[in-house]
């Protein structure tokens, strides 16, 4: 099952602040809920761990995420991820595209991600993955936001 998320989430920041934010990517993931990096491979490759609630049903995602593209003068971030969760009865990948971009005095924050998910945790949380999907990445804007108010402040 595949859903895709569209989102633009303003910012009280400049673009800037933000952009040097997103350039961060274990601060970035620590931003969203249930994350966590456990292991930096290199510069472009991580191991972390998602923890995913879908209706009755909460799943713990191991897996790897690669950094695709940091592009500067788009202020984009470009992610890929898959993983397993922890029994091998579901699987789940992404592709997250995060840009940065100038609104008036301030700026915001748009994103793409595709998900992709299989086994137990499509047929639990297909119908589901909509709303679940729209919560996490609420959620995961006003963490980014207190990032970048943070060395502000």
């Amino acid at each position: 099952m595949k859903v895709v998320l569209e989102k633009v989430f303003p910012l009280a920041s400049t673009v800037d602040a933000a952009w040097h934010s997103l350039r961060d990517v274990e601060a970035v993931a620590a931003c969203m809920p249930g994350a966590t990096i456990t292991e930096r491979v290199d510069a472009t490759h991580y191991k972390g761990t998602i923890v995913v609630r879908l209706g009755p049903a909460t799943m713990s995602f191991k897996g790897d995420i690669e950094v695709l593209g940091l592009d500067p003068a788009a202020r984009s971030l470009h992610l890929a991820g898959k993983g397993a969760d922890s029994t091998g009865s579901s699987a789940a990948s992404m592709d997250l595209l995060a840009t940065v971009r100038a609104a008036g005095a301030a700026c915001e924050l748009a994103g793409r991600s595709e998900v992709t998910m299989s086994g137990k945790a499509a047929a639990f949380g297909g119908r589901m993955m909509n709303a679940a999907g729209d919560q996490i990445l609420k959620q995961f804007a006003a963490n980014f936001a207190a990032l970048v108010q943070a060395p502000q402040a």
